[in-house]
């Protein structure tokens, strides 16, 4: 293991986010394991596989108005790599001195200096917010996969970004040590 990540707890470790610096004050990486979505996921995937065993090796017409038997196979391929892309997707979140580092692969990469940010508090919010990147009257621009806590970031300009957290003390901890670090300087 590389001797610069701190603790990662029970998160896994991509070699594309290894530090590459030493000032990490917080790492955290999540993705998308609640069991109601890949249930949702993969039932969507039991549609065209269905329809296949049904149309292609039993002989039966799948449906009332029944697609090709490549229309069937193309529909599932495509929900095969929706699958993949669903579970490629991680949030990755590093604190350093300086800087937040937001990674929703392969979404979006974003760096939030902490001279921009006014504010940096952990909020509880509803599930009703959504999992993924969102935009939010209340919250900003949200970065989420799971959970009801999150780094809420107000910048001085106004714009406020959330970041979810499945470890929102030790988050919490790091953002003030940065942020008190930058009010020093």
């Amino acid at each position: 293991m590389d001797p610069q990540v701190k603790d990662l707890g029970n998160y896994m470790q991509r070699p594309s986010f290894k530090a590459v610096r030493d000032d990490t004050l917080f790492r955290e990486e999540q993705g998308f394991t609640q069991w109601f979505i890949w249930a949702l996921v993969l039932g969507l995937v039991g549609i065209p596989l269905y329809g296949i065993v049904q149309q292609i090796f039993l002989g039966e017409p799948f449906g009332d108005h029944p697609m090709s038997d490549w229309g069937l196979i193309l529909f599932l391929t495509g929900t095969l790599l929706f699958c993949y892309f669903f579970w490629s997707v991680r949030l990755r979140t590093a604190i350093a001195r300086d800087h937040v580092h937001i990674q929703f692969r392969p979404l979006a990469n974003k760096k939030v200096y902490w001279r921009d940010v006014s504010k940096a508090e952990i909020v509880r919010y509803s599930p009703w917010i959504g999992y993924g990147l969102r935009v939010s009257t209340t919250y900003g621009t949200v970065y989420n996969t799971k959970g009801n806590k999150g780094l809420l970031l107000t910048l001085k300009e106004g714009k406020k970004i959330m970041i979810g957290t499945q470890r929102p003390r030790e988050m919490e901890e790091a953002a003030q040590r940065a942020m008190k670090a930058i009010k020093a300087l």
